[in-house]
């Protein structure tokens, strides 16, 4: 079955090209010119990936990218002429799943739709108690967690933070937001104890520690899990 896009712009004319360019890709295509028509779209036609324009009047991207995540998982995919780091923390932030600057070619974009789609459907098991992360397997519902048949013991914590980062394999995850996942609203943990549980968790997870392949650091705003490259500076 053919994946569902939906192309999100106001300029009619990049719609209809890009829209004629996925559709000889194999793609199903939905196109929607502003803010208000990509959240009806993405509610009604549950595409399997949306390409996000930020600069739109009115209902901008990043309106509608917080709005969907809200709801939804669906893959994001923004594209803007804004280049700063800023802006691109800002929409990983958000939940987006890639970032494309402008000017861009659409056998690009295409090959980025192709990236995210097969990165979100190698994260889905047919069990979905089943994360499969590298050579780690994390059962869910039993909480544990196994490197081939050998059995990872974590604490309870460990686990919590583990958890978190599988279900959002690929995102940016800012540390407070890791923290508050982990430890709940109500207690207010600090930098130092969140990155304390990254290193415990590290020394179990990982094969080297020292040069981690499962939970990577984004310097200066928190953490991701998986080996795709967001663009962004690591320790």
């Amino acid at each position: 079955m053919s994946k569902r896009i939906l192309i999100v712009d106001d300029d009619p004319t990049l719609l209809r090209f890009f829209g004629e360019y996925l559709s000889g890709e194999g793609y199903e295509v939905i196109t929607a010119r502003n803010g208000p028509e990509a959240l009806r779209a993405a509610f009604q036609s549950r595409p399997d990936l949306i390409v996000l324009d930020v600069m739109m009047p009115g209902m901008d991207g990043w309106e509608v990218c917080a709005r969907i995540r809200e709801m939804a998982s669906i893959p994001i995919i923004l594209v803007t002429g804004k280049t700063s780091e800023a802006d691109k923390l800002r929409g990983f932030k958000l939940g987006a799943d890639d970032y494309v600057t402008k000017p861009f070619s659409f056998a690009e974009v295409a090959a980025r739709i192709r990236a995210v789609l097969v990165r979100i459907g190698t994260t889905h098991s047919t069990d979905p108690s089943i994360i499969h992360i590298r050579d780690l397997t994390i059962h869910l519902d039993k909480r544990s967690v196994y490197r081939g048949k050998e059995e990872i013991i974590l604490t309870p914590t460990e686990f919590r933070l583990l958890e978190y980062l599988a279900r959002h394999q690929e995102r940016a995850i800012p540390e407070d937001e890791l923290a508050k996942a982990v430890w709940g609203n109500s207690r207010e943990e600090e930098s130092s104890t969140v990155r304390r549980y990254v290193f415990l968790l590290r020394q179990k997870v990982e094969k080297d520690p020292t040069h981690p392949e499962i939970v990577k650091t984004l310097r200066g705003y928190g953490y991701r899990m998986g080996t795709a490259s967001l663009h962004l500076p690591e320790e």
